[in-house]
């Protein structure tokens, strides 16, 4: 039986204030394996490397590279991965960061407890998503306007919806770039860091406790 399999950058301090998991596209149907040789896969790679060094980057891959309808494939292994995170890192918040087919698992798994963010990157939205998981969360949601494979104007709609389900929501609309995010690669990256670092708790802002 398959298992996913997690890509684990541990935080460079040794005392991880946040962990992030990135998820990966992939196709509508398809049961082949999601191998790391994959362009979808590879993709994420840039994103590890643009986080802060204080926190730890899990890469999540997932069993098969197919969403494969009811079965919500990506949104399965997202809760396993969640509930690795519970097990080695149970205070830690996390944030979800996703690309297309990843950015929608990351969206319909964002109600986990542990979740506090989720960075939807040019996100394949169909009508009837769910948005109440999102409620409390903080959304960023972005989406070059030249894209061809999924729909801008889609990710817009969601982005008013959950907003209206109580979630924090930032969208933005990337000039000059389409699906693959690949003209402007290093706004895209910087973007996705500066959005983590935002999200990450620092000692300063620590909630005080009694003695």
């Amino acid at each position: 039986m398959r298992t996913p399999a997690l890509e684990v950058r541990e935080a460079a301090t040794g005392s991880p204030r946040a962990l992030v998991i990135l998820l990966h596209g992939g196709v509508v149907d398809g049961y082949g394996r999601a191998h790391r040789g994959r362009a979808a896969y590879l993709r994420m790679l840039p994103f590890r490397r643009a986080m802060p060094d204080d926190v730890t980057v899990w890469r999540l891959r997932y069993r098969y590279h197919g969403w494969n309808g009811a079965a919500a494939d990506p949104v399965r292994d997202l809760a396993w991965a969640l509930d690795q995170a519970r097990t080695r890192h149970p205070r830690l918040p996390v944030i979800l960061v996703g690309h297309s087919m990843g950015a929608r698992a990351a969206l319909w798994g964002a109600g986990d407890p542990q979740v506090t963010a989720v960075c939807a990157l040019a996100p394949w939205i169909e009508p009837g998503d769910p948005v109440e998981q999102l409620a409390g969360r903080t959304v960023l949601i972005a989406h070059g306007v030249a894209d061809r494979i999924t729909d801008p104007a889609a990710s817009r709609r969601y982005a008013a919806a959950a907003e209206q389900a109580g979630a924090f929501v930032t969208f933005l609309d990337v000039t000059g770039d389409g699906h693959g995010m690949v003209r402007r690669a290093r706004y895209w990256h910087r973007l996705v860091g500066d959005f983590v670092a935002a999200r990450t708790p620092r000692p300063d802002t620590a909630p005080a406790t009694s003695p």
